[in-house]
């Protein structure tokens, strides 16, 4: 994947996924190109990847605190003009299914651009999330952040279906 692909429709809404590093294995990749081509009926996506930084095991907090501040500056500096920014951070506000859905459509409503924000291994600093527009979990666990995209898109995609009322939300 190119650091910047987008797959576009004539209508929707558009919406950004920026996230940390690049997505090595051949399973996500194709995950990812499955929701965008699926999500293609319903927004305009862009998927761009900043580089992560190295960050060995035995980091300090210091040194962790300031890969993650890099990398969360690299992120901002991607995210369009405008935009709805949404951090996904284990700390932010969990939402069912029908919420995201609902958090989605007063958005696409409002005639908003949203930048939904994945971060390193190492996530994102607290006033990262802070100045974010909305910080929003996907639960207490860890994930890969590569994972993280692809369960990201596919709860955008079930989101769309869900506002109109299409089978796929079970």
């Amino acid at each position: 994947m190119a650091s910047s692909d987008r797959w576009e429709c004539s209508k929707g809404m558009q919406i950004d996924v920026l996230a940390v590093g690049r997505l090595g294995e051949r399973f996500y990749r194709d995950a990812v190109e499955e929701y965008a081509r699926r999500l293609s009926r319903y927004c305009r996506l862009t998927l761009t990847e900043v580089p992560d930084l190295p960050a060995p095991e035995n980091l300090s907090e210091r040194m962790a605190e300031r890969i993650r501040l890099q990398e969360s500056e690299a992120l901002r500096g991607k995210a369009p003009q405008g935009a709805v920014t949404v951090a996904l951070d284990r700390r932010g506000t969990a939402m069912t299914s029908e919420e995201f859905a609902a958090f989605l459509g007063i958005h696409e409503m409002a005639g908003k651009r949203m930048a939904f924000l994945i971060g390193g291994s190492l996530g994102f600093p607290a006033e990262f999330t802070a100045h974010a527009a909305h910080c929003v979990s996907f639960g207490a666990m860890t994930y890969p952040h590569q994972l993280m995209r692809v369960i990201l898109l596919e709860q955008i995609y079930r989101g769309f279906r869900i506002i109109r009322g299409e089978p796929y939300h079970k």
